[in-house]
This record gives C-alpha cells, sequence and structure tokens, in this order.
C-alpha cells in the first residue's frame, strides 16, 4: 500500500523515485499505476521457499541459471493491497534488473548463513536471480549485517563464510562437539558442506580454500575418515560427493592427487553402504 500512494503521488518524479520507476513501466508495458507500484514478492498461497535448496540437495541442476529461473518462477507472484499474490514475474524481473546490493542481517549466534539452507535459497537466490535479470557476468554483491554483539559489523559474504568456516567447521572444539552426538554430528558437518555448495553455486563468492581445508581436516586424515565413516557412513559419503561435486563445478581445483583420493575413498564409502566391505580403507 505504501508503494502505491508514493506511485500515485501528485509531486514530481525526481522527488520521487518510485513513481518515476511505476509510471515508466507503466507506459512501457501498457498497465496501471497499481500494477506498477506492487514491490512485495513472494510463494503463490500455500507454497514456500525458491526450491534451489532441494536442487542443490539433490545435485539435480547443470547450469546456475535454471536457479536463477527456480527463484524468479517460485518468488515471481506479487502481493498487492488487496493481499492475494498474483504473478508477476516480468515485473519482478524488472525490478531484479535494478538491484545493486543484496543484505541479509543476522541475529543470533547460534544460526550463520552455512547453519541452514534458508539463506542461499533465498538470499543466494536473488544474487543468481539478479544476474540474470541483468546480463552481466556478476553476480549482485551479498553483505551480512552480523548484530550479534556490539554495534554489529559489516561483512561480505565471503568474509562470512570463511568466518563461520574458521569459526566453527574448523574448529576442533566445534567439529568435536559435533562428533560427542554421532550420527546427528557427522550429518551436520555435511550440511555446512552442503550449504557452502550452495553459495558458491548462487553466488560465486566462496573462497576455493574452503573446500580444501575441509578436505584435509576430515578426509585426508584417516583417523578423521575412519571416524566419520563409523558414526554415520551415509552422511560421510556426502561429504566426499560434495567435494567432488565442487572440485567438477569448478568451485576449486584440488591437485590430482587430491583428487584421486576423494575418489578412492568416495568409492570405499559407498562399497561400505553397500556392504561390499566392512570397512574404510586407511
Amino acid at each position: 500500500e505504501a508503494a502505491f500512494l508514493a506511485a500515485k503521488a501528485d509531486e514530481p518524479i525526481e522527488k520521487n523515485y518510485i513513481r518515476a520507476h511505476a509510471l515508466k513501466y507503466s507506459e512501457e508495458n501498457n498497465c496501471d499505476i497499481e500494477t506498477a507500484s506492487l514491490r512485495v514478492f513472494g510463494n503463490c498461497d500455500g507454497a514456500y521457499g525458491a526450491n534451489i535448496n532441494f536442487m542443490i540437495e539433490q545435485g539435480s541442476w547443470e547450469k546456475e541459471d535454471e536457479l536463477a529461473e527456480s527463484y524468479t518462477r517460485r518468488k515471481g507472484f506479487a502481493y498487492g493491497i488487496n493481499g492475494k499474490p498474483v504473478r508477476q514475474e516480468a515485473l519482478m524481473q524488472n525490478i531484479m534488473s535494478k538491484i545493486d546490493v543484496a543484505y541479509q542481517n543476522l541475529d543470533s549466534v547460534e544460526v550463520g548463513v552455512t547453519s541452514i539452507d534458508t539463506y542461499f535459497d533465498t538470499l543466494g537466490g536473488i544474487s543468481r536471480a539478479v544476474k540474470k535479470a541483468k546480463g552481466v557476468k556478476e553476480e549482485a554483491p551479498i553483505y551480512i549485517g552480523d548484530q550479534t554483539k556490539g554495534e554489529g559489523v559489516i561483512r561480505s559474504l565471503s568474509e562470512q563464510v570463511a568466518l563461520e568456516t574458521r569459526t566453527r567447521v574448523l574448529n576442533p572444539k566445534w567439529y568435536e562437539g559435533m562428533l560427542d552426538n554421532g550420527y546427528e554430528g557427522v550429518r551436520q558437518i555435511e550440511s555446512h558442506l552442503t550449504h557452502t555448495l550452495g553459495w558458491s553455486a548462487t553466488t560465486g563468492q566462496v573462497q576455493p580454500w574452503v573446500y580444501e581445508e575441509m578436505t584435509k581436516t576430515f578426509i585426508l586424515d584417516p583417523e578423521m575418515r575412519s571416524r566419520l565413516a563409523e558414526l554415520n557412513p551415509t552422511a560421510s559419503a556426502k561429504v566426499v560427493n560434495r567435494l567432488l561435486e565442487a572440485s567438477n563445478r569448478n568451485y576449486w581445483k584440488p591437485s590430482e592427487k587430491i583428487k584421486s583420493s576423494l575418489e578412492e575413498f568416495g568409492q570405499d564409502l559407498e562399497d561400505q553402504l553397500e556392504g561390499v566391505t566392512e570397512g574404510v580403507t586407511t
């Protein structure tokens, strides 16, 4: 309603950008000012999310543009003053093409951008959709507002992922605490890696060393690899497969030796799951 009131306000367009953009879109697309002023988008009734998280989880995508298309298709419903969602993908694409920065606020020390898939499903989806709408090579930059203590800190997404990787996934205090929880602990490690891959896919803003250090910590160390496999062979196999997937999608470039080791360990874990062997080669 606020956007609609601004769009129809009787004032100069140089002082009212909402009115200026709405009038321009209305003229170019032969639609009324109420439609042109729509600014709140989301899912249709009864739906949730952009489905990017499921696509990442299942590896069911080939090109990053597929992720952008899923976001636009799922989130392309505009909510007007009557509160009812109406599909307006063209208008959403027009708005996306004008976005320069995406932003997310964090207010809990318990949940980070790699802890749950909601963040890359939505914020990552926006970044990828903006890139496609603009037809440019770079994704929209993402900034994270960390309000968990003090006056808050603004970081780039790359900085935030790096920070969470160092303080959680690669921190012995964190992963040993996870492993104390057995089966679920290994799954949490795998989830962080999967969510990190989701950020690579949607934004391209994950530094390659993240995957390399995860490989060294959890897979190339024989003792750690055996512990993971014993506690949760399914999640352990997924960790290896995610690292290989990240390599195959060019999000990092391991040496031939490391890649061969990952492939070998991955096959060992798959054999264990299928009952071909009783242990994992160390």
